[in-house]
């Protein structure tokens, strides 16, 4: 049942068709919700420990192979296939309601593709981060010698040479550690990928350009994984990673992958329940999308985000996030202008501070308080639209 917690187990259906669905369907998604042999369920809930985000029910009868969070490791080993299947299906699945989001939150379905890295590269250069610039207008002339900006790239190139610095990435125990200085651009947005990367120490920027604007996406720490989709699905990149801090990185290419996949199945693993998370909270960013008073967004995001982290709502306690006002406007795609203000009116919660330029929260429980507020309001105002009376 959608919305039910602690998830301990997915189904693989061996017999009959099992049919998905939603109370609320924020975003149509590709595919039938009609599932029938060797199709999966529950996957995303049970792997992320999140509350269950659909409802499965057969509509014949039906016969299913259950598997437990702590058995899917031993799946693995014995039946990679479906593994695999599940991980690539989820990186498609993770790249639709991508676009979707960026859609919803940017009024924009956003460029995808090489010729994307000279967009990239002007916001940079706009911007002043020329490190950023130079890296994004060196691969558009790498990867775009037809394109109709190849000039312009290499002129913008040559006048910003003298203002970037160079930035050497060390290589330890061959080519599969590297060390990447903190605000190194690891990859820009567009640009093809062959690598997926695994965060030993430090923390990593994800983040997109769309609408003359960056949109912070994650700050990833030690453990996360991200590049995946563009390993997986042989794409551009659809975001740009740059080093939050100092951070050492493990790459993973294509031929890694699949020895790995065999040989460490606690890697697969890991990639199955991260992109089980991202798809988890993909689906709590569209709907903060249907929220039209934008200072109801920001408190919604940032419960999004307190759950992501796992906070206990019900205790008081306090919570610094990793992230200060400027991030959390960009999260839910709003100018900097409009931000601002209701920055402002944020600020005024004597429960809400900025410490160090990070936004603190003395009582998560009134981030919750706040966010469930503008729901029901968002809520009744449908129904007034929609001319039904308040129950």
């Amino acid at each position: 049942m959608e919305g039910k917690h602690n998830a301990d187990r997915f189904f693989i259906i061996r017999e009959g068709k099992v049919r998905i669905s939603k109370a609320v369907e924020v975003v149509v998604e590709e595919g039938s919700n009609l599932l029938g042999p060797g199709d999966f369920f529950g996957v995303v809930s049970t792997m992320s420990t999140h509350s269950h985000i659909e409802t499965a029910q057969a509509i014949t009868d039906v016969t299913l192979i259950s598997v437990e969070k702590d058995q899917y490791s031993e799946l693995i080993q014995k039946n990679s296939a479906v593994a695999m299947k599940i991980i690539l299906l989820f990186s498609k699945r993770m790249r639709y309601l991508d676009e979707a989001l960026t859609r919803l939150t940017l009024k924009n379905a956003g460029e995808e593709g090489t010729e994307h890295l000279f967009i990239v590269a002007e916001y940079y250069a706009k911007i002043s981060q020329y490190n950023h610039a130079y890296h994004a207008y060196s691969k558009y002339v790498r990867f775009c010698p037809q394109g109709e900006n190849f000039n312009l790239a290499r002129e913008r190139m040559m006048k910003i040479a003298p203002y970037v610095k160079t930035q050497a990435i060390e290589s330890q125990e061959g080519d599969y550690i590297r060390k990447y200085p903190k605000d190194f651009m690891i990859f820009a947005e567009g640009e093809p990928g062959e690598e997926l990367y695994i965060i030993q120490k430090g923390s990593v920027k994800i983040a997109k350009i769309a609408d003359n604007n960056e949109v912070l996406l994650a700050v990833l720490k030690s453990g996360d994984i991200f590049g995946e989709m563009a390993l997986l699905e042989s794409k551009p990149r659809t975001a740009c990673a740059v080093a939050y801090e100092d951070a050492l990185l493990l790459t993973v290419n294509r031929e890694n992958f699949s020895r790995m996949v065999v040989t460490q199945p606690q890697i697969v693993a890991k990639l199955t329940t991260l992109l089980s998370e991202r798809i988890w909270f993909i689906y709590k960013q569209i709907a903060n999308t249907l929220i039209a008073d934008p200072l109801g967004r920001l408190y919604d995001v940032l419960l999004i985000q307190l759950e992501k982290a796992r906070v206990d709502l019900k205790n008081v306690q306090s919570h610094i996030f990793d992230f200060g006002p400027k991030e959390l406007i960009n999260m839910v795609g709003l100018s900097q202008a409009e931000g601002n203000l209701v920055m402002k009116k944020i600020m005024d919660n004597h429960k809400i501070r900025l410490i160090n330029e990070k936004i603190c929260v003395l009582d998560a429980w009134e981030i919750s308080k706040q966010a469930q507020y503008y729901r029901n309001m968002e809520r009744i105002e449908k129904h007034r639209k929609a001319g039904v009376k308040k129950p």
